[in-house]
């Protein structure tokens, strides 16, 4: 019997029955009692609530705590709790290095070890915690895989740091890296920095990649509403993980499964949201990923669609002045989800984990845009949509670009291109890149890599030299949710593949157009087709371990880089 089967027959205790019940499960039931459990304890709906706590990075270091307040919620509901823990890759940490590498693949082994954990213990539904960047998605696809009642709770981000009077994030400390490199930052003020920017738990503090897939999971309506703003620190957060807790038990009553709520229309809501923010290219990454796991045939082109109609209303860093505690202040993010509501850009149908719809939801939101950290479609910020789709003879397949805040959206320069992110951050090191340069860095894609490293150490480190609005950078690999400027990601085909990219050559002119949303290689199509029967793949970075099965396994960008 499949899990979607078994959960729809059986309301309340669609899998436990199977470890709980019975003369043959007394060897099972002895394991429960020897943990605390009672008689009592093993008739209720046993929930797993399963977090990414650890002490790698702010962003999961608290959600162990986080978890006790859920298991009240649920126990207090009538269920019984039963805590599970799996990793999560920090992002901030692994930035710059090799190490960077096994962010994407994170993603991945989350929703395995999910899918695993909650096969082997028979639970009936899950309440799963995330903080850092790919728990997120991480979490949302073993969701929308396992398929039993479930919801989705953000650990909260960080507060903003204090840096000589004003707001800071670790965006100012990577690109404070760049400037000392240039003269342009002492070390004492470097020092100050960095023991300033990061004042206590929580993820990073922008509408960087955690905090866009927190925004993303409310648009989803895998999550209550306004649960994604709250600062981690906030003591509000203890009451929303309660109800989340709560909620969870109210979904196994009514047998809402996670394939119920996310539906094509759900997945363009939080496309929206996503956009709307000025949030992280990583959403279009995760959002096809997650749609596959939920058995939703959601494309590229479907995603591009939403972009184009989505209007910039939250100005909110990099792409803007603030940060998700100010978002938190203002109403959060069911403020914006009602403004998208009444300009006809959200569906207002769709089932929630309220056991509402999203509009049922929103009419109960009071809160309107006040005008600086969220504006009113009518006077939404210049520049349309925030992230774009680009394609042409460099990325047939397609590639992505956040353009929030970004003033020159078409430049044509000639390519400074190297074969990984470490020979890049050298070049600017060396001071070798220059004002109008494209720079190009290549064999960083899903399978190149593999796992598509995050850029930020380089981009961060253009913006603090002052380049940041002077080159253009593409690459198959990705961008840091904290990156500004144009800067265009997930190249498809990869080079590791043959794409097009990896026959990019010094001094090539390469034309980024996000107007037109155009990508191209100033080639003919002759010399194209000649250097690519020229080419030969280098050997891969890896023969062993897990990163090799993940190169082995892995899917293009332009498909979520999904495994299997």
């Amino acid at each position: 019997m499949t899990a979607e089967t078994d959960a729809r027959a059986r309301t309340g205790k669609p899998r436990s029955w199977q470890v709980t019940e019975g003369a043959e499960r007394a060897p099972n039931r002895s394991y429960f009692y020897a943990m605390g459990l009672t008689d009592d304890d093993l008739t209720k709906p046993i929930v797993a609530v399963g977090h990414a706590g650890n002490e790698a990075m702010p962003c999961n270091i608290h959600l162990g705590g986080l978890a006790q307040h859920v298991k009240a919620g649920v126990q207090s509901a009538g269920g019984t709790p039963r805590e599970f823990a799996t990793i999560a890759v920090g992002d901030g940490m692994a930035m710059g290095h090799e190490g960077m590498k096994a962010s994407l693949v994170s993603r991945e082994i989350i929703a395995d070890s999910v899918e695993v954990m909650m096969l082997a213990h028979a639970y009936d539904g899950l309440a799963a915690i995330a903080g850092c960047d790919k728990s997120l998605p991480g979490m949302l696809m073993a969701i929308a895989r396992v398929n039993l009642p479930s919801i989705f709770l953000y650990g909260g981000t960080i507060m903003p740091g204090q840096f000589h009077g004003k707001d800071v994030t670790v965006q100012a400390v990577f690109e404070g890296v760049g400037a000392h490199s240039a003269g342009n930052m002492s070390d004492e003020d470097l020092n100050e920095l960095e023991h300033a920017a990061c004042p206590g738990a929580g993820s990073c503090g922008g509408m960087f990649t955690a905090n866009t897939m927190a925004a993303v999971s409310e648009g989803l309506g895998m999550a209550l509403p306004g649960s994604a703003s709250i600062p981690a620190v906030d003591p509000a957060r203890t009451d929303i993980c309660r109800r989340t807790g709560e909620a969870e038990l109210a979904l196994l009553e009514a047998n809402t499964l996670p394939r119920d709520i996310l539906t094509r229309e759900a997945f363009e809501n939080a496309m929206a949201i996503a956009v709307a923010l000025g949030g992280s290219t990583n959403a279009v990454l995760h959002l096809l990923a997650i749609a596959r796991e939920a058995r939703v045939d959601l494309k590229l082109d479907d995603l591009e669609r939403v972009c184009e109609r989505t209007p910039h209303l939250g100005d909110l860093t990099p792409g803007g002045t603030y940060v998700m505690a100010d978002l938190n202040r203002v109403g959060g993010v069911p403020v914006v989800l009602k403004e998208l509501l009444r300009g006809g850009l959200l569906h207002g149908d769709v089932l929630t984990v309220t056991g509402k719809t999203m509009a049922e939801n929103l009419a109960e939101v009071t809160a309107t845009p006040d005008g600086n950290v969220v504006h009113p479609l009518e006077t939404a910020l210049s520049g349309g949509s925030t992230i774009v789709v680009l394609r042409g003879n460099l990325a047939p397949e397609g590639a992505v670009a956040k353009v929030a805040s970004v003033e020159k959206l078409t430049r044509r320069g000639p390519a400074r291109v190297f074969d990984g992110e470490e020979a890049c951050f050298d070049a600017i090191a060396r001071r070798e890149i220059q004002a109008g340069d494209i720079v190009v860095i290549r064999y960083e894609g899903p399978k190149g890599g593999p796992g598509m490293r995050e850029m930020l150490a380089v981009t961060a480190a253009l913006v603090g030299q002052g380049l940041g609005d002077q080159i253009a950078m593409v690459t198959d690999g990705r961008f840091s949710g904290a990156t500004r400027g144009l800067m265009v990601g997930h190249a498809a085909p990869e080079a590791f593949v043959g794409g097009p990219i990896a026959i990019v050559q010094d001094g090539d002119e390469i034309t980024i157009d996000a107007e037109n949303k155009k990508l191209e290689l100033h080639v003919d199509e002759a010399e194209v087709t000649r250097r690519l029967a020229a080419w030969t793949p280098p050997p891969p970075n890896y023969e062993s371990g897990a990163l090799a099965k993940y190169a082995r396994l892995v899917s293009s960008a332009s498909e979520g880089a999904v495994c299997g």
